[in-house]
């Protein structure tokens, strides 16, 4: 082979590559320690501004969204705080994230009964797509994700307040 060939096959190779899939941008919380992720949680929710969300009558939870928590950021995840309140009344908070293009969700961080934040040991992507009735895929079909990408904040809080109003 010559070397204007040689260098044909690795430009064309080269281009190929170039080409390909783009990797999926990363979190920007991923690989930052504790104390930095801390600094990029929303405030503690209040109950008063809570929007509920409707799940399913199967599921023993009341779900509720802090409207305040609600951002997509340029890497097009939505962060979210969610309440979720038992029959009995017991209440779980948590700080969490959801990927409309690949339907992963991720939780960041739990409340504490005192208002505080506490990491969440496992941090990994996990896909929700299994589950009917699960709260992630009410959030990302109903109010988060769009055949064409994810919803702006706005558009999120928007939609929950509508159809909360409507309960």
């Amino acid at each position: 082979m010559t070397v204007s060939r040689c260098l044909c096959a690795l430009a064309f190779l080269a281009a190929t590559a170039c080409t390909g899939p783009k990797p999926l941008p990363e979190d920007d919380l991923e690989d930052k320690p504790w104390e930095v992720q801390r600094t990029s949680l929303p405030p503690y929710p209040q109950d008063g501004s809570l929007l509920s969300v409707y799940v399913s009558s199967t599921r023993p939870f009341a779900f509720f969204i802090d409207p305040g928590s609600v951002s997509v950021r340029q890497d097009g995840i939505v962060r979210y705080t969610l309440v979720a309140r038992s029959l009995s009344g017991a209440v779980n908070v948590s700080y969490e994230g959801i990927r409309c293009e690949t339907y992963q969700a991720r939780t960041y961080a739990f409340g504490r009964s005192d208002g505080t934040w506490v990491r969440a040991r496992n941090q990994q992507w996990t896909s929700y797509t299994q589950y009917q009735t699960d709260q992630h895929l009410v959030l990302a079909d109903d109010f988060f994700c769009t055949p064409r990408g994810t919803k702006t904040a706005d558009e999120v809080v928007e939609a929950i307040a509508r159809r909360s109003r409507l309960r």
